[in-house]
């Protein structure tokens, strides 16, 4: 049997590339040919998933300070994670953040350095900010946005909220108080009415511009198609036609919930397989009950236990992965 392991991460426990390769040791150990191919919706670890960088710019953290982001430059196509440049882990967490001052500066000086290099398309993976800047900093950090416009400039979004909604939506987990999302909100406001005098975009009015702190809006005002960051990474690396080709899809993520079905890895792999006609099994950490009967799947913690789960996850997944090849052989 021809088995493909298309697999996000299991945040905080085991990357796309381990899952995939725990399933691939799986089907190696019951005699079935397995596709190695991880996934991710356009959050972090989508640069992993694109081939990885292979370029180092020192560029400007969140806060001002300098940082050497890794991003990927290959046959005139340039993939930048801009929580590489402006992520909330390069000032420590929510609780060393300040979020007024936050800036996508460093997103944006990583852009011009890809237009320098004489990019013809631009993949922006956003997730994991610490900014609330409305892509601002990003937008004045590019020597002449108007380059954008003669490439292909696209924006892997991983949510769909609007461009003033950022600040209420997820200024909280980026360390901002009630006092300060009240602020914040007023800035982007006040942001979307420069956007449309300057270059005649309303980005409140296009989904998924609120995006990292609302940088996908930024960045659409000075041209960008803002698209599911799921749909890019299937598009990139061919996933319709892998699906095509195997018997058996395994797919699965951290924790499979509602969410898991609105432009994430596990539902964009079940709609492809379930169109191809073809049998997915989803492995996760853990599942919501309310969404245990849209897929069949396994649910690693009520196999294993939580303690194991968490402690040995890949050994957890290649032995979920095993029970499903017998189930299913």
């Amino acid at each position: 049997m021809r088995v493909l392991a298309a697999v996000d991460k299991f945040r905080g426990t085991a990357s796309a590339q381990e899952v995939a390769a725990a399933i691939g040791h799986a089907c190696w150990e019951t005699g079935h040919e397995c596709i190695e191919q991880p996934i991710a919706d356009g959050g972090e670890g989508t640069l992993e998933v694109l081939g990885g960088p292979n370029r180092t710019t020192r560029v400007t953290n969140p806060l001002g300070e300098p940082v050497d982001a890794q991003w990927r430059f290959s046959r005139d196509v340039a993939v930048i994670e801009m929580a590489r440049a402006s992520g909330l882990a390069l000032v420590g967490g929510s609780a060393n953040n300040d979020v007024i001052a936050a800036s996508t500066v460093g997103t944006g000086e990583l852009i011009d350095a890809a237009l320098n290099m004489g990019a013809q398309k631009i993949i922006v993976c956003v997730g994991g900010s610490a900014t609330v800047d409305g892509g601002l900093g990003a937008v004045h950090a590019i020597g002449s946005p108007a380059r954008l416009r003669a490439i292909d400039f696209l924006v892997a979004c991983d949510v769909r909220s609007q461009f003033t909604d950022a600040a209420k939506l997820f200024g909280k987990q980026k360390g901002a108080s009630p006092k300060q999302i009240e602020f914040l909100t007023a800035r982007l406001e006040s942001l979307r009415g420069t956007y449309l005098a300057e270059y005649g975009v309303d980005v409140h009015l296009i989904e998924g511009s609120g995006a990292a702190g609302g940088l996908a809006g930024g960045l659409a005002a000075i041209g960008a198609s803002l698209v599911a960051g799921f749909n890019i990474v299937a598009d990139e690396v061919g996933l319709y036609e892998q699906i095509k080709s195997v018997d058996l899809v395994i797919t699965g993520e951290g924790f499979m919930d509602a969410e898991s079905f609105d432009g994430k890895v596990v539902g964009g792999v079940v709609e492809i397989a379930t169109e191809l006609n073809k049998p997915v099994v989803a492995i996760c950490g853990d599942i919501h009950d309310m969404v245990r009967s849209r897929v069949d799947s396994v649910s690693l913690i009520d196999l294993f236990g939580e303690q194991q789960a968490f402690d040995q996850p890949l050994h957890c997944i290649e032995q979920a992965a095993l029970q499903i090849l017998k189930r299913l052989t």
